[in-house]
C-alpha cells in the first residue's frame, strides 16, 4: 500500500472542505476587487482638495456626517448606501454565486472521479468473476482513498485465490478420475477376460480383482475423509494418549515393512505427558509418514523420529536420509494427488492422498504439518499438536 493514499474519511472531508473554502475565497476576492477598483477609480477622479477632505472624513466620519455622505453619494452613487436586496452589491454577489456553480460542479466531479473510477473497476471485475473469470483483477486507481485501494487489493487477492482454487479443483478432478478409473478398469478388464475365457476363473484371478477393488475402496474412503475435513465435520474421538507410546506402537506395526526395505526406524522420545487427542487418527498420521519413508527411502537408510515438548503442546519431527524432493515441490507437497515424479515416482505406490490426509487430521486437532529439506539431505516433516483441555 502506497503511503500517499489517505483514509476515505479524510479523502472526502478534505475535498469538500477545500472546495467550500476555495469557493468562499474566490467570491470574497472578487467582491474585494470590485470595491478596491471602484475606490481606486473614484479617488483618482476626485480633485486633490476634495480627495484630501474625503480621506480625512474617512478617518473620522463623525466630524461632518452630512458632508461625508454627500461626497459618497456624489462619487459612488446613491445605490452605494441603499440598504436594499436589489442593490448592486447583492446583484454582484448573486452573479458570482451563479458563476461559481459550474466551477463547483466541475471540481466536484473532478474530485469524485478517482473514487468513481475505483468503484467502476471493482464492478467490472466483479461482473466478470460472476461469469467464471476468477482470475480477473481490478485496476488500482492511484488517486483513490486508502480504504478503496485496500478494498480493491483485497478483491484482487481474493480472485487470485479463487483462480488458484479453480485450477486445483480441476486438476484434482482429473487426477481423481484417473486414480479411480485405473483400479476399476483393471478389475473390469480382468473380469471380462474371465467371462471371455481368456483368464481362468480360479481364486488367483479373483484375488487380483479383489486387490483392485480394495484399492478402489481405499481411495473412496480417503476421499470421504478429506471431504469431511474440508466441511469441518471430521469427528475426533479424543482421549488421553501418550504420544511416545503411540509412535512406538506404530513403528512396531510397520517393522516387517521396515526390515524388508532395509530402513531403520529410530524413535527419540522420552515419556511424554498425556495429550488429549484421537489415537486412531494420529496413529493414521504417523503410519502415513512412516510408510512414506519406507516407500521412497533408500535401502540401508534410517528414519529418525523426535518428539519435542513445546510451549503450546508437542512437535514430532520425521527426518529421513533418503533422496528428498525438489524444493519447488514443498509448497504443493500436501495437496491432493501430488507426487514428486523424480525421486518419488508413481510406480512406488500410494494414492497421492496420504500427506493430504495427514494434514487434514493435524489441522482437525488444531495443529499443522510442514516439510523442509535439511542441510544434510533427505526430508524432514514436522507435526505440531497443541495441548487441548479435556473439557473442550
Amino acid at each position: 500500500m502506497n503511503n500517499h493514499h489517505q483514509s476515505l474519511w479524510r479523502w472526502i472531508c478534505g475535498r469538500i472542505i477545500s472546495l467550500a473554502v476555495g469557493t468562499v475565497i474566490v467570491i470574497a476576492v472578487c467582491m474585494w476587487l470590485r470595491f478596491a477598483v471602484q475606490n481606486y477609480w473614484n479617488l483618482h477622479r476626485m480633485p486633490p482638495a476634495l480627495r484630501d477632505e474625503f480621506l480625512r472624513l474617512v478617518d473620522n466620519p463623525q466630524a461632518d456626517p452630512a458632508r461625508f455622505h454627500y461626497i459618497v453619494d456624489t462619487w459612488w452613487g446613491l445605490n452605494y448606501s441603499t440598504p436594499s436586496i436589489a442593490s448592486g452589491d447583492w446583484l454582484l454577489l448573486s452573479v458570482l454565486v451563479l458563476v461559481m456553480i459550474p466551477f463547483i460542479v466541475f471540481m466536484g466531479l473532478k474530485y469524485a472521479r478517482p473514487l468513481s473510477a475505483q468503484f467502476s473497476q471493482l464492478r467490472e471485475a466483479a461482473e466478470e468473476v460472476t461469469q467464471g473469470e476468477f482470475g480477473r483483477q481490478a485496476e488500482l486507481v492511484r488517486e483513490a482513498p486508502a480504504e478503496m485501494v485496500r478494498f480493491a487489493s483485497d478483491f484482487n487477492d481474493m480472485t487470485r485465490q479463487l483462480a488458484r482454487y479453480e485450477k486445483e479443483l480441476r486438476a484434482s478432478h482429473v487426477a481423481m478420475a484417473h486414480e479411480l478409473r485405473s483400479p476399476l478398469t483393471a478389475a473390469m478388464g480382468r473380469l471380462q477376460g474371465m467371462l471371455d475365457g481368456v483368464f481362468p476363473s480360479d481364486p488367483q484371478q479373483l484375488a487380483m480383482v479383489m486387490k483392485q477393488l480394495q484399492l478402489l475402496n481405499r481411495l473412496t474412503d480417503e476421499l470421504h475423509l478429506l471431504s469431511l475435513a474440508d466441511a469441518g465435520q471430521l469427528i475426533l474421538a479424543r482421549e488421553a494418549i501418550s504420544l511416545d507410546e503411540l509412535l512406538r506402537e506404530r513403528a512396531a506395526w510397520l517393522k516387517p515393512q521396515a526390515d524388508a526395505a532395509g530402513i531403520s526406524v529410530i524413535i527419540h522420545a522420552a515419556p511424554a505427558s498425556p495429550l488429549y487427542a484421537d489415537p486412531l487418527r494420529l496413529g493414521q498420521v504417523f503410519t502415513i509418514l512412516m510408510e512414506n519413508t519406507l516407500r521412497y527411502g533408500k535401502p540401508g537408510g534410517r528414519l529418525d523420529i523426535r518428539l519435542h515438548p513445546t510451549a503450546e503442546g508437542y512437535r514430532i519431527d520425521f527426518q529421513d536420509d533418503g533422496p528428498g524432493v525438489a524444493e519447488s515441490f514443498l509448497p504443493v507437497m500436501f495437496e491432493r494427488f501430488t507426487r514428486a515424479e523424480t525421486s518419488r515416482a508413481r510406480h512406488s505406490g500410494g494414492s497421492g492422498l496420504g500427506l493430504s490426509i495427514a494434514r487434514a487430521i493435524c489441522q482437525a486437532h488444531g495443529g499443522d504439518i510442514q516439510a523442509a529439506l535439511p542441510e544434510g539431505g533427505g526430508l524432514r516433516i514436522g507435526v505440531t499438536l497443541p495441548t487441548v483441555d479435556a473439557s473442550q
